[in-house]
This record gives C-alpha cells, structure tokens and sequence, in this order.
C-alpha cells in the first residue's frame, strides 16, 4: 500500500435483488437497466448455476473458471446469440463478432497496428485534440460554466478517433458522425426483448427501425471514406493513420492478403461503435469520482505539473493510470459477456451441456465480496504497480481476456491517460 491513506468514497450502486426474477421483470430490466439483473447472491458466490429467465446457464465470476472460459478451452466457446442480434445488423463482419479462421485471420492482419509501441506513436495526436478541447472549457469572465460531461468527454474521444483514424478525411462529416453515433447508441445498440426471447429477424424492432437512419448514415459515409482513401493510396497522398495501416496491411503469417474494403469499413465501424462510447464513459466516471476525492484530484494534479509531456513521459503517470482502471473496475465498459458452448465441458467442477449459455460479468466479478477488499469503494491504490501484481489477471476484466482480448487496449489507455 502507499503511503497516502487509501481513499473511501463509495459511489452509489444499483440496488441488487434478493429474489428470483420471472420472465417479464427480466425483460423490463435488461432493457432499462441491465445492471438491476443481478442478485446479492452474485456477488457472494462464484458459481451460480440454474434456471435463468431465458435458459439455463451458468454464472462464471472465479478467476479460474473465467480463464478456463477465456484461455484455456477458448475454441469450446463462442460469443451468444445475443450479442449478434444486438449488433449482428451493423458489425457482423467486424473483429468483435466474427468467429473461427475469418476471426483469427483479422487478428493477425491488425494486431501490429494496436501494440503498445505502435499506439505510442498516437501520443502526439491525442495530446493535441485534448489540448484544444480543454482550451474551449476556459471560464468566462465572471468566473463560472457548467460544463456537460457526457457531451464534453463523448467529443473529445470521437475527435481523438477521428484524428487518428481519419486524419483530414471526414472534413464536414464529423459533427454528422457524432450525431449518428450518439443516436445509434441511444436507441439501436440496446437490448430489445424480442432480440432476448430470440424471436425472428423478419419482426421490427423499434430501436432499430428507430436508429436505421443513423445506421445507414454510418454504412455509406465509412464506405465513401474507405473508396476514397483507397484511391488516394495510389495517388500517393494518403495521410499516416490508422486507416491508411488498415488498408495496407497484411496477413504475413497467412497467404499475404489483406483486408477487403468490406472488412475495413467493417471494423472502422466496430471501432467506432465498440471503442468510442467505452472510452468516453470511463473518463465520465473517472471525472465523477476524481470529484468526490480531493485527496486523489491532489495526487494527479502533483503527477500531472511533473510530466514534461513527452510521450515516453506517459509511463510514468502511474496514478493516473490506476484511478483510470480503478474507474474501469467500478464501471466497466462492457458489464457482462455471454459465451456459449459448442460442446459439453465441465467448469471446476460445474458441469457445462452443449448450447448451454455461460455468463462471466465484469461488473459483478469487479465487485465481488471474495476478490477483493471493500469490493465498492474508490480505491485506485490497488492498481499502483506495488499493489497491481496481487490481482489475478482474470478478476480484472474492462477489456475482456484471452486471444479475445480488447485488440485496442493498449490505444483506449494511452488515450484515458
């Protein structure tokens, strides 16, 4: 532990259920609020198996058996239904939902473009955007301004993507793009009952039908984006960003090829959808609880006034660093993945049918009463790197684990930081 007195604010949680939930309670919650699914059993016990609202599954929260999910028998275990129905209509072809050798083949195309080293090289052109966004929050005279922060921090992490993925390519469409994704999220990426009861595609569902401007918004302006560049690669004018790497790379363990423009806009859209609103919401929440702590504010501003800000020099903002993955450890940016088997498997001891849904939900393992001290406290101490080599890897999980780990980790930090 540090010397500082751990911290003890407790930011507010949703209440957690002490009773079974039927069917349409389910239904209601995991619309309005998914959050309220859970019950106190949860996060007292490592295992919960039975009979859920839409099957039977199991609730996977010990580090052991989340690896063995995750790691060590991953091949036995594909992303659910759910997920696909949810997303399956914009990113089907996309790194996040595709499966098998079509997966594995994107992954070694675009893994170079996203190491720590690569992503370093974006220091440069994040410190900037966030330099001239934190220029436009300067008080007025009169010395007071209410600020939005889920506007303010939604902007600046859509202006970070587009500087490095873009550079000067979305010239007007960038507040239309912000538009469209914030509609999007708001309506057509949120769970809808029908997509939960598994009910056919063929029956409309209203966020969808809502958000299919949005949709369609996105789909042709990527799909422009992606012709154009082409064409300015063999111009060669093309800027140096992301997009330029993605249409140039290749699969040099494979056959050489590369990404078809469909697979790029495919994942320009997942790292759109999938990567902006995540990073956004965690510096939401970090800000929040940056606020209730003046101790910690104090921490970071002292770090902040000796960082010569240089890239290199990002390293060593370690508390930076841990109050941003404390906040990812009391707001996860994805509360909870579904994982189904392919064939039958046995789980320490839990026995798992084929077909059968497997749960592992970093919002309840992040809280959970056997994994760490004060489970719901603001304590970013734990993550200095002192204290950060005592937690299992598998009990910390804001960007998922094993070879389907977030591929944009090391870019969402850098960029949090």
């Amino acid at each position: 532990m540090s010397d500082a007195a751990a911290s003890t604010f407790r930011p507010w949680t949703p209440p957690r259920r002490t009773q079974r939930m039927s069917l349409l309670p389910f239904l209601w919650q995991s619309w309005r609020d998914p959050l309220q699914i859970w019950g106190d059993a949860h996060f007292k016990e490592l295992y919960i198996s039975g009979q859920s609202p839409l099957g039977r599954s199991l609730v996977v929260s010990d580090p052991a058996g989340v690896r063995h999910v995750l790691t060590d028998n991953a091949a036995n275990y594909v992303k659910g239904d759910l997920q696909r129905r949810v997303l399956g209509p914009m990113l089907a072809d996309g790194l996040l939902l595709t499966e098998g050798e079509q997966w594995r083949r994107q992954r070694r195309i675009m893994a170079p473009l996203f190491t720590p080293a690569y992503t370093a090289r974006t220091a440069v052109i994040m410190d900037g955007v966030c330099r001239r966004r934190v220029e436009g929050w300067r008080l007025p005279h009169h010395g007071a301004r209410v600020l939005n922060i889920d506007s303010e921090m939604s902007g600046l992490t859509f202006d970070i993507l587009s500087a490095t993925m873009f550079s000067d390519d979305l010239d007007g469409d960038a507040a239309g793009f912000e538009r469209a994704l914030n509609q999007y999220l708001s309506v057509g990426a949120r769970i809808s009952p029908l997509d939960a009861l598994k009910a056919p595609d063929w029956i409309p569902r209203l966020g969808r039908v809502a958000s299919g401007g949005a949709a369609r918004f996105f789909e042709e302006r990527v799909a422009a984006l992606v012709a154009r560049r082409r064409a300015r690669l063999t111009h060669g004018d093309a800027p140096d960003d992301l997009l330029t790497a993605l249409l140039n790379a290749r699969d040099e363990e494979g056959d050489g090829s590369g990404l078809s423009d469909h697979e790029v806009a495919s994942n320009i859209l997942t790292f759109i959808l999938a990567g902006h609103e995540t990073t956004a919401r965690t510096l939401g929440w970090t800000l929040h609880l940056i606020s209730r702590d003046r101790r910690v504010a104090d921490i970071l501003k002292a770090e902040a006034d000796g960082w010569d800000r240089s890239p290199a020099g990002v390293r060593d903002l370690i508390w930076h660093r841990a109050v941003i993955e404390e906040a990812m450890r009391l707001f996860p940016p994805a509360p909870a993945m579904i994982r189904q088997a392919l064939e039958d498997d046995e789980i320490r001891g839990h026995e798992v049918k084929a077909g059968q849904s497997v749960l592992i939900a970093p919002w309840v393992i992040h809280r959970h009463e056997k994994l760490w001290d004060e489970p719901d406290a603001f304590r970013p101490e734990r993550f200095l790197p002192e204290n950060r080599k005592s937690i299992d890897r598998y009990a910390w999980l804001p960007f998922s684990g094993g070879p389907r780990i977030c591929i944009g980790a090391a870019f969402a930090l850098q960029e949090a930081v």
